[in-house]
């Protein structure tokens, strides 16, 4: 209950503060290529269910016919400005409206991609019993995965073998050990990972 308010004002308050840098993202979407402003992703969330998560389109339209749901920081589809936006993770300020639907949560076990939710093991799928999140441990860990997976010829199998074990260790980690001053330990890293870029 405590974490639900805390997310509906966060939310509330997050999208007031960087309602300004929605508009400039808007204009520069729409001034570098044709397309929609943003991107509905399918994912999984709590319990398995799928939702729409919502993010600033970063790529050539259709990206998603053409190559696969794990991009690198050199991966052809982005767009100039997309590069920019993933760098500081701007490309994710959408999923503000997703908190305040109640998709997800400000902080929780980030929502994957179907295939990849079919490949966890019992263990794994713990972390399908919370909201998944804007952050969690693993984000801070991986807040550069496109540079992590330059370079690849599969980024997909590359992802699954450099970045989704330790990944799934920190999501457990967060999942097995949550509080309300957890919470606000990994929001305060966040923000500076951002600012630091």
């Amino acid at each position: 209950m405590i974490k639900r308010l805390f997310d509906i004002i966060s939310s509330v308050i997050g999208l007031s503060i960087v309602s300004p840098i929605f508009l400039f993202v808007v204009f520069l979407i729409k001034k570098e290529s044709p397309g929609p402003i943003f991107y509905k992703a399918q994912r999984i969330g709590k319990k398995g269910k799928p939702f729409s998560m919502y993010k600033f389109r970063t790529m050539v339209e259709n990206a998603d016919k053409i190559g696969g749901s794990s991009t690198p920081n050199d991966d052809p589809r982005l767009t100039k400005i997309g590069l920019f936006l993933k760098k500081y993770q701007l490309d994710e300020l959408p999923q503000l409206f997703n908190v305040l639907k109640g998709d997800m949560s400000i902080v929780g076990p980030r929502p994957q991609v179907s295939w990849a939710v079919q490949l966890y093991t019992p263990e794994e799928k713990q972390v399908l019993s919370m909201l998944p999140g804007l952050t969690d441990w693993a984000s801070l860990w991986n807040f550069h995965e496109g540079e992590i997976l330059e370079g690849s010829n599969n980024p997909d199998k590359d992802y699954m073998e450099k970045i989704h074990p330790e990944k799934m260790r920190l999501q457990l980690k967060y999942v097995k050990n949550h509080s309300f001053w957890v919470d606000l330990k990994i929001i305060f890293k966040t923000l500076l990972k951002v600012i630091k870029g």
